[in-house]
């Protein structure tokens, strides 16, 4: 990321540098330096939206790996008063401060959850305030922002977006009034490119001293603001922005520390994966099972791209030699037997092809899986796995096992395997 230079209250500060120390406390010590999410259960506009999936992941996940991978906090928390949002906070990395009902109905502001939160935590000297609804954050983000508090004295920062729209007043329905111009001058109408624009509020994140926020006045003091691209300032109010933002968040989510993983090799279950499940009868006796056209191609597309796919199927639940012969011919690749723990049939397997698990794709939907599904650089599970094989994999599908699954989780890789040149292409010029 190339370094950017922004003028605050007339000083020039250089954003790339390192995060540096904690500023101290009047009285000595390091600052405690808390993440916290915000996320009640009641959301009117779309039920339990922080768990939501997003591109595979829970909503409130993409603010947490982020706020987890960038190693700047003392503690990362997440304020809910909602049991499954929890479960996934905690899957996630974070502690749960479980708020109480004075500060979780629909008039609670975010302000009272932050003067509660402080309250029970006093140990805590500034917080950050991330909002679920932004999930295309980064951790370079938060430690840009971070440094106008931690190393340039300011008391609150928060996020913005530069827009270029012009404003009119609003006229009410049978309001004789005619509208004005709020930001421009009509009879001298600039350019685009003749205009710097305004800076608004994009909402993904607030960070304050705990002093403003017991005053009840957190945009105060020494305030500043960080500016974010427009292609990171996603905010999600409505259903309606969902797919829109799904799409932004496959092109410029945080997918975790280093680069997307470039796969050379994906293991796939054959059973509740390839397929339903199910193994069909004949009357004559002989076993069949049915494959999604879409899977089989996916998997033809994986292999142009130098991407060897091999299937599994296990001693748990097997699958006849003749079927398996059958597979192989029609998919074009190995069918691979393992055990009990398919992560120990594996690693021979990695040794002989001289990979780690890093470079590795795999798509499983169980308990025996939950190992490899946290190996592997890239792992899915179908939208019917259970849960805990759902919060061991780094993607869950939106589609149910046998039902084209494959097919979702090789796109998924192929443009991970695309970002991974791209921001190699961009590093070298950089």
């Amino acid at each position: 990321m190339s370094s950017r230079k922004r003028f605050v209250d007339g000083d020039a500060i250089a954003a790339g540098g390192g995060a540096g120390g904690k500023l101290s406390k009047s009285g000595g010590g390091k600052r405690h330096i808390a993440a916290l999410v915000l996320a009640r259960g009641g959301s009117k506009g779309i039920p339990l939206k922080n768990i939501k999936m997003l591109a595979g992941v829970p909503l409130i996940g993409w603010v947490l790996r982020a706020a987890v991978d960038s190693e700047l906090f003392d503690s990362v928390w997440v304020s809910t008063d909602h049991d499954k949002i929890e479960e996934v906070a905690l899957a996630w990395g974070a502690q749960v401060h479980r708020r109480s009902p004075e500060v979780s109905r629909d008039s609670s502001s975010s302000l009272e959850t932050m003067q509660e939160f402080v309250r029970l935590n006093p140990q805590v000297d500034v917080v950050c305030h991330f909002q679920a609804t932004s999930p295309c954050l980064h951790p370079f983000h938060i430690k840009e922002a971070l440094e106008f508090i931690t190393q340039h004295g300011y008391d609150s920062v928060f996020s913005v977006v530069r827009r270029h729209q012009f404003r009119w007043q609003e006229v009410k329905k049978g309001c004789p009034e005619t509208t004005k111009p709020f930001n421009l001058d009509p009879t001298n109408r600039p350019r685009r490119q003749d205009w710097d624009g305004e800076l608004c509020e994009n909402g993904s994140f607030y960070f304050n001293t705990k002093e403003l926020i017991e005053q009840g006045n957190p945009q105060s003091g020494k305030v500043s603001y960080y500016e974010m691209l427009p292609e990171y300032s996603v905010d999600i109010d409505v259903d309606i922005d969902w797919p829109v933002a799904e799409q932004r968040v496959l092109r410029y989510g945080y997918f975790g520390r280093g680069t997307p993983e470039v796969v050379q090799m994906m293991f796939c279950k054959v059973s509740g994966c390839l397929t339903d499940g199910k193994i069909y009868l004949s009357a004559a006796g002989d076993e069949m099972m049915s494959i999604n056209s879409r899977d089989t191609s996916a998997i033809r597309m994986l292999q142009e791209q130098d991407v060897e796919v091999v299937l599994l199927t296990t001693t748990e639940d097997p699958v006849e030699q003749t079927l398996a012969d059958k597979l192989a011919k029609r998919t074009g690749c190995r069918v691979m037997r393992v055990g009990a723990k398919p992560v120990k049939d594996l690693a021979s397997e990695l040794q002989c092809s001289k990979l780690l698990w890093k470079d590795v794709a795999y798509m499983g939907n169980d308990a025996p899986d939950v190992d490899c599904l946290n190996l592997a650089g890239l792992s899915a599970v179908p939208a019917d796995a259970p849960v805990l094989a759902i919060n061991a994999c780094k993607y869950t599908c939106h589609r149910a096992s046998g039902d084209g699954v494959v097919r979702e989780f090789a796109e998924h890789i192929l443009m991970q395997k695309a970002k991974a040149k791209s921001q190699l292409k961009q590093d070298r010029i950089n």
